[in-house]
């Protein structure tokens, strides 16, 4: 069973940064291409951004392009969103995801941010934006 873990959310005001983590135990991580998807409380789940299995390729939601940033290590099998100039309507549970797709080339931008084309989830971690 694949294993991911969040960490890296809290409590921040309007306008700070913050940066999530997610490491995997599974061993062909560098295989796939990984994603951050997010759920604010009485919504559906949000694609965020994916990044390919090397790290060449990313692509963002509408929402947070310009200010979300996805990179991975796979030496560190993990992958991190950095998140700039945050606000309230950010806050939600963020959750990564492991890809059935390695790279993005080819692959529509409807399929990339559909969740039926993720594999596995991690369990998430919260992310509040409030003065």
């Amino acid at each position: 069973q694949v294993q991911l873990a969040e960490s890296g959310g809290g409590l921040v005001q309007p306008g700070d940064s913050l940066r999530l983590s997610c490491a995997t135990s599974r061993r062909t991580f560098a295989t796939y291409a990984m994603a951050w998807f997010r759920q604010a409380p009485g919504k559906g789940r949000e694609f965020v951004a994916v990044i390919s299995w090397n790290g060449g390729s990313t692509f963002y939601g509408d929402s947070v392009k310009g200010r979300f940033t996805i990179t991975r290590d796979n030496a560190r099998n993990s992958i991190y969103l950095q998140m700039n100039s945050l606000k309230p309507e950010d806050s939600a549970s963020y959750y990564c995801a492991e890809s059935r797709y390695r790279d993005l080339w080819g692959v529509t931008a409807r399929a990339l941010g559909a969740q039926n084309e993720y594999d596995a989830w991690g369990q998430g971690t919260q992310v509040t934006v409030s003065s």
